[in-house]
């Protein structure tokens, strides 16, 4: 039986200092793809008040034995990337141009290389390409928004966007880099149905009043981007609601990449391996095999086979097949759910090689996908969001039903 709910989702804007942390990760990333699309990347960043540091494990390995450092500028990478994102004010503690940076970037330990690798080894049971480490990792779908994502997590997004998209425009000089945004919708029979609140918080200048900051973030945010249907006379808005938010970014709190990771995903509505993404190249199955759960999903509710769905795999390190994976539609099913699992195991290769292949996740894009969520973009990059297994998918559950 059905019961009414609220369902709360939150995103961030560039200037969160976890997403300063995350979106140098997956710059530093793209950089190494693009000198060869080979590397072995992971890649941390920790920011607070005018200090960053970089750890982490990189192998490059079309510069052979050369040191890193003489193919990547990793002070020019990361003062550009927090200049792009908007911290180069000059009353800026956290600033692009002075901020102190600590190298630490190492190259892969040769053991989790020789897992990885698509060779034979000692101990290792097969010479085919592995997965670069253990764990499980799950994709989702649902139909309550065009998106084909949970209607909470892309309203929150579309906030964070906006205020971004603004505030580089220059029309409101008072905004500045840190944000966040958070959308709770009520569901009647499990259906998104209306927005009870929304609450917006963002950083600024010390100038503005909050009286401006209200009004401007209801009229020209929220009545902007949100679906005029889904608020009402009773939907709350709680704009800056501690009063002021002068102190942001990485001066006002500890940045460090992946610790948006619900952000990331699905706002809560679907269940999460635990792994980040950002800084990872497409080996490390946290990344990959996330964004081929979300291809599998959406497939199979784009099919009609289901209007929710979720994914789980689950893998070994060094080794190419899952160790498992399940299928459920929360009862949303069309036909039956053994069935859909059956026939996603025929349209589907979960082989990190074959995901990689497929996904062609060997490109320099990881930069999209750092802001606003990895899923429920529209970009042609961004290829785990395509329909081109949808019609497979759908033949396969056809050839299932006749036997």
């Amino acid at each position: 039986m059905s019961r009414n709910y609220i369902f709360s989702s939150e995103s961030v804007g560039e200037g969160h200092p976890d997403k300063v942390c995350d979106t140098i990760s997956d710059a530093i990333l793209d950089a190494c793809l693009t000198i060869d699309p080979l590397s072995r990347v992971a890649c941390e960043t920790y920011a607070k008040s005018n200090i960053v540091i970089v750890g982490g494990e990189i192998t490059i390995p079309k510069i052979g034995k050369a040191p890193l450092d003489s193919v990547l500028n990793i002070g020019k990478i990361v003062r550009d990337t927090i200049r792009e994102i908007g911290y180069d004010n000059d009353d800026d503690v956290f600033h692009a141009d002075t901020v102190f940076i600590n190298n630490i970037l190492t190259k892969q330990s040769d053991h989790i290389a020789q897992g990885v690798d698509a060779k034979k080894a000692e101990g290792k049971k097969t010479s085919e390409q592995g997965a670069g480490d253990q764990g499980l990792m799950f994709g989702y779908a649902c139909d309550e928004t065009k998106e084909l994502m949970p209607a909470p997590i892309m309203y929150a997004h579309l906030l964070a966007r906006e205020l971004t998209r603004i505030r580089k425009s220059g029309k409101v000089k008072w905004l500045r880099p840190d944000a966040k945004s958070q959308v709770s919708v009520e569901y009647v029979d499990g259906k998104p149905t209306r927005i009870v609140n929304v609450v917006i918080s963002t950083q600024h200048t010390p100038a503005v009043t909050h009286s401006e900051i209200e009004k401007f973030c209801i009229e020209k945010v929220i009545r902007k981007v949100l679906p005029s249907k889904m608020l009402t006379k009773e939907t709350e808005f709680l704009i800056n609601p501690t009063g002021t938010f002068v102190i942001g970014g990485p001066q006002g709190d500890t940045g460090l990449t992946g610790r948006k990771i619900i952000v990331d995903t699905y706002g809560g509505m679907g269940r999460h391996g635990g792994g980040a993404f950002s800084g990872k190249d497409p080996t490390k199955v946290d990344r990959s095999a996330a964004y081929m759960g979300r291809y599998v999903a959406k497939s199979v509710v784009a099919a009609g086979l289901a209007s929710r769905c979720e994914v789980q795999v689950a893998y070994a390190i060094g080794h190419p097949d899952p160790v498992s994976i399940h299928i459920d539609t929360f009862g949303t099913a069309t036909v039956p759910e053994d069935l859909i699992e059956a026939a996603v195991k025929k349209t589907f290769d979960f082989k990190p090689a074959a995901i990689i292949k497929h996904l062609k996740l060997r490109r320099p894009i990881y930069s999209k996908t750092t802001n606003y969520g990895h899923f429920g973009k529209n970009d042609p990059d961004i290829t785990w969001e395509k329909f081109d297994k949808v019609a497979a998918l759908s033949k396969a559950i056809e050839i299932l039903l006749v036997k």
